[in-house]
């Protein structure tokens, strides 16, 4: 952009120099050079800050990576590289076998809570049955005790008869005690439970459905709308549940998001709903027309993060710079962005607005440029 000026400013001194007939001498050339060089700075500087410039620009895009949530041999991949999938469509299956074994095992076993639950209930039903006739037979022991009581007072019995009354109440007495004790314990046996269900039964409920989870899970589908990039899963292949190692990279089916890296030196320009064009290495020539979406609000090299060790300053590398989202305002439909593709942005703010018209020609200055390349040569 510099040469591009300094040139222009050469070609109208020349120009001058020829059309005025102004003679070259060591004066008139030091004159030209620092005028250009003053003018040219002062247009620079003034353009510079209050219609900043970035090529640091580009179409970021999410991708997901595929972890499986269980491990096992892959027996299927039906998804293809860099093929559209709908949400829920299979990406690649994991042999079910080990996990319908652990469902098939979990159901058994919950069958056996629940057919021992009902002999709890039984059992209790039948110490409560076995309770109630102890109290009775407590009850009638002690009717015949206390009447013992009395005739032996009256001298209508032997004290034999009395002792055996006694004898009699109190044998009754613990056995009812003991039928209590033993109601109670299996009562409390068949009545424990976890909102109304039995311990026993909300346990392995609880394993069942894990396992039937996990069964589930051995079908790894797509999150959402996209593609599978660079898929090299194969039949086979062991496919464990580990976050560092995922299986595929999943690209979702959404608008890549436009955003440019400014210097700090621009901060008190970069306004939210200002106008902006930016220009694309892909699409030489072009320009598009955007505006300014967002202004971000901190600076990546500013974060902190929890570790062992206190901050040292001078291991952050770099200043930093604004992240800016842009906004483009033209359908981009028709040309071929690929996600990721860079650009170079220019925004025009309304401070000194008579020197966009230079910004506007360097860029489209620049976007010319883009069709001088070349690769290998």
């Amino acid at each position: 952009m510099d040469l591009l000026l300094v040139l222009t400013y050469a070609a109208l001194a020349y120009t001058c120099f020829r059309v005025f007939k102004i003679p070259v001498n060591g004066f008139s050339l030091l004159t030209a050079a620092l005028g250009g060089f003053f003018l040219i700075g002062a247009l620079l500087l003034v353009m510079n800050y209050n219609h900043p410039f970035c090529k640091e620009a580009r179409f970021y895009y999410n991708t997901t990576p595929i972890v499986p949530a269980v491990s096992g041999i892959v027996i299927d991949v039906p998804a293809k590289a860099n093929t559209p999938v709908k949400k829920g469509e299979v990406l690649f299956r994991i042999d079910p076998t080990p996990f319908q074994n652990a469902v098939s095992a979990k159901e058994a076993a919950l069958a056996d809570a629940l057919q021992t639950t009902k002999q709890l209930h039984a059992t209790a039903d039948a110490a409560q049955k076995k309770l109630e006739s102890a109290l009775a037979d407590r009850d009638s022991a002690k009717d015949i005790f206390e009447r013992s009581t009395k005739l032996l007072q009256s001298g209508a019995i032997a004290q034999v008869q009395y002792e055996k009354a006694k004898n009699n109440y109190s044998a009754a007495e613990a056995t009812a005690q003991s039928a209590r004790s033993e109601a109670d314990r299996a009562r409390l046996e068949a009545e424990a439970s976890i909102s109304g269900v039995n311990t026993d039964v909300a346990r392995l409920q609880a394993e069942l459905d894990t396992a039937k989870f996990n069964l589930d899970q051995s079908t790894v589908r797509a999150p959402t709308d996209g593609t599978v990039q660079q898929n090299f899963l194969r039949p086979g292949m062991y496919a464990a549940s580990l976050p560092l190692r995922p299986v595929m990279v999943f690209l979702h089916d959404e608008k890549p998001k436009f955003t440019a890296a400014f210097l700090q030196n621009s901060a008190q320009r970069i306004e939210q709903g200002s106008k902006a064009e930016f220009i694309l290495t892909a699409v030489p020539g072009r320009f598009f027309k955007a505006k300014v979406a967002a202004v971000g609000a901190f600076i990546p090299q500013g974060q902190l993060q929890p570790s062992g060790n206190l901050i040292d300053p001078e291991q952050i590398k770099g200043e930093g710079r604004i992240l800016v989202v842009i906004e483009p305002e033209e359908d981009m439909s028709k040309y071929l962005i690929v996600p990721g593709s860079t650009a170079q942005v220019a925004i025009y703010t309304e401070h000194f607005k008579h020197l966009d018209i230079i910004r506007k020609v360097l860029l489209r200055m620049k976007s010319w440029t883009n069709f001088i390349f070349g690769d290998g040569h």
